[in-house]
């Protein structure tokens, strides 16, 4: 496969020229690549972050999301290495490196989390493991060299960890010179990412290898595809910084709802006598009964009860065993005293999906006037916020508090974007007001925080839909 190959097919990753930022971004991380390993990098590759404009909590359940590739990003600089080794480095020195002497046997390591949540080189790791599982032996080098650089802000729900898994997948394939499309890179490093230890979708590996500068996407699920959105031409995105920090491989939150997710497929599926062992996500029990997203709110509220259910409960309800639950459900430590919110979280998803859709007709309806467009878009993120923290519950006070300074601050809409608990909100406005709103959310929430000496122009900035995954030959020889 050579690098024209990739370069004329539009089903792989690109190979891109670089602008001259990105250039600059090159050339340090080259200055840090040949001090660490006395040679140059054989080639880079870019992965962006992702804000999710609407869609939460949604994709590893099978419905479709609206998310748009960010300009931050994941860079990294790679060689392959003429002994066995693996090493890769981190330009901030706050992360140290890793290396093993076993490059190829990076495919039979178990990537385990600890309780303080994973290393950073473990997701690095994640894509790796997913690329070489794959690809044939043959195609494989001895060893890999790698140094990365980044400026996505870690755990803020702006796919840092997916981005890191992605670059390192991508990385991976390209120095084995080996052939996926981006489709393929994208499923592989989404079921990647879970060697770490969370459960999750497939929305961020999609936007980091699908996204197109200028539109959002729709991206759906099972087959992966994706579709432009195009944006209301006045409409700003603005991410914000809520200050705190989650990492949602270092807590259980996460897996708890992907858990009650199922479960409550799975009883509603016992219910309605489908065969509730076929059916994994809400998807499957909706498309088994061939109902629409407001059918299925309606069964929600007729099958499934308000209180929280005991593992007992629902053991007795689908007529099984622990041992079954792990083969048929989900594989994960039970807590016999965990109590499992299935009406609110099934009532969160069907909604939430509906949202999207009707986000999407929005975006396509020529016949509504902009600001009233602008309007609907920004009532729809509104809600969507809504009923992740009452619904969903994987919102944080300070987070419920930025959103509200959002909308006080004269946003059209804003909600929590990512896992939750913590990080980033978005929130809608326009071309003409987004500096005053800018000002004005900085007087409203940022000036009451202690900022402790971060830059506010890394808590607070517009977005637009950006390019997604690139690679760029080495010119730094």
């Amino acid at each position: 496969m050579t690098t024209e190959s990739i370069k004329q097919n539009e089903d792989n990753v690109p190979l891109l020229e670089a602008d001259e930022l990105l250039k600059n971004k090159m050339e340090l991380l080259t200055n840090h690549f040949r001090d660490k390993f006395n040679c140059p990098p054989s080639f880079f590759v870019r992965v962006p972050g992702r804000v999710n404009i609407i869609g939460e909590h949604v994709d590893y359940c099978g419905y479709a999301v609206c998310p748009m590739a960010i300009q931050q990003f994941i860079l990294v600089a790679v060689a392959p290495s003429e002994t066995d080794e693996f090493h890769v480095s981190n330009f901030d020195p706050k992360y140290t490196d890793f290396k093993c002497q076993d490059f190829k046997g990076i495919s039979n390591r178990n990537i385990n989390n600890s309780n303080e949540g994973p290393d950073w080189h473990k997701y690095f790791l994640c894509g790796i493991k997913g690329i070489l599982e794959i690809i044939p032996k043959e195609n494989i080098p001895n060893g890999m060299l790698a140094a990365v650089w980044g400026n996505i802000p870690a755990n803020s729900g702006l796919s840092s960890s997916s981005a890191l898994v992605s670059a390192a997948a991508l990385s991976t394939v390209h120095v084995c010179q080996y052939s996926m499309t981006k489709e393929q890179l994208a499923t592989i490093s989404a079921s990647a990412e879970r060697y770490i230890g969370t459960m999750g979708g497939g929305m961020d590996q999609a936007i980091a290898f699908l996204g197109k500068a200028g539109s959002a996407k729709l991206i759906e699920f099972n087959p992966l595809r994706a579709t432009n959105i195009t944006l209301p031409e006045h409409a700003v995105f603005v991410i914000a910084h809520s200050l705190v920090c989650h990492n949602k491989a270092s807590t259980t939150d996460f897996n708890l709802r992907v858990a009650e997710c199922r479960f409550a497929a799975q009883i509603l599926a016992k219910k309605r006598n489908v065969n509730w062992k076929t059916i994994q996500k809400l998807i499957d029990i909706q498309e088994g009964l061939k109902k629409n997203l407001k059918e299925m709110i309606e069964i929600v509220m007729a099958d499934i009860k308000d209180e929280p259910y005991t593992l007992n409960e629902i053991l007795e309800i689908l007529e099984t065993t622990i041992e079954e639950l792990e083969i048929y459900s989900i594989k994960t430590s039970f807590n016999l005293s965990q109590k499992y919110k299935l009406r609110q979280r099934a009532l969160h998803v069907f909604q939430e999906a509906l949202r999207v859709m009707t986000f999407q007709r929005i975006n396509e309806d020529k016949t509504i006037k902009e600001d009233v467009k602008l309007q609907q878009l920004g009532n729809l993120m509104s809600k969507s916020h809504f009923s992740l923290c009452k619904l969903y519950e994987c919102s944080h006070p300070q987070v419920d508090a930025l959103v509200n300074s959002a909308l006080d601050s004269g946003a059209l809409g804003a909600r929590l974007t990512g896992a939750g608990w913590g990080g980033c909100v978005v929130a809608i406005t326009t071309r003409d007001n987004v500096e005053k709103f800018l000002e004005a959310l900085i007087e409203k929430y940022y000036n009451r925080q202690d900022l402790q000496d971060a830059d506010i122009k890394d808590l607070v900035f517009p977005t637009e839909p950006c390019q997604g995954a690139a690679i760029y030959i080495s010119k730094f020889t």
